[in-house]
């Protein structure tokens, strides 16, 4: 019964978000949206979230996803494939650079620590950073298995990660 109750509240929040990733196109966008997907059910499922909750947290949740895609998105912009064709100053500002950025990204996760408390328990917001951190470890995980071919349906990201 409290899985059929989750499910149901998982589905209820997908349906609920604007544009969950089907204005994004191709099999790329239906990758993203399906990983997304399994993130909000993994998410949900283990920091067990009451629907009042989930009505204020998903949001502030989302907000906090934007904030630290923008960080990582601006850090790639700093790599580069070849660091010997630059100057030492423009080495030099792009390590200063991605210490700012890491250094904002620290810092948004102080904020959000605080905003998620006023929506969570303590033990809920400990729970949300190892769940987010369990199913980044799962996905790499099933990409690496992935690439190495294993088993049938390699490729396939069929869901929620498993305990």
């Amino acid at each position: 019964m409290k899985y059929l109750l989750r499910s149901l509240l998982a589905l209820l929040l997908l349906a609920a978000l604007p544009g969950a990733g089907f204005a994004q196109g191709g099999r790329q966008g239906g990758r993203l949206s399906q990983l997304e997907n399994a993130k909000i059910a993994y998410l949900t499922d283990k920091i067990s979230l009451t629907q009042d909750q989930a009505q204020r947290f998903w949001p502030l949740y989302n907000e906090f996803s934007d904030k630290r895609r923008d960080v990582a998105r601006r850090m790639r912009q700093l790599r580069t494939a070849n660091p010997d064709g630059l100057s030492d100053q423009q080495i030099k500002d792009n390590l200063t650079q991605a210490l700012a950025l890491r250094q904002s990204e620290v810092n948004l996760e102080k904020e959000y620590f605080d905003k998620f408390q006023k929506v969570l328990t303590i033990r809920q917001v400990g729970r949300l950073f190892i769940a987010e951190r369990d199913f980044t470890k799962e996905v790499l995980k099933r990409v690496a298995d992935r690439r190495g071919g294993s088993g049938p349906g390699a490729g396939q990201f069929a869901g929620p990660p498993e305990d």
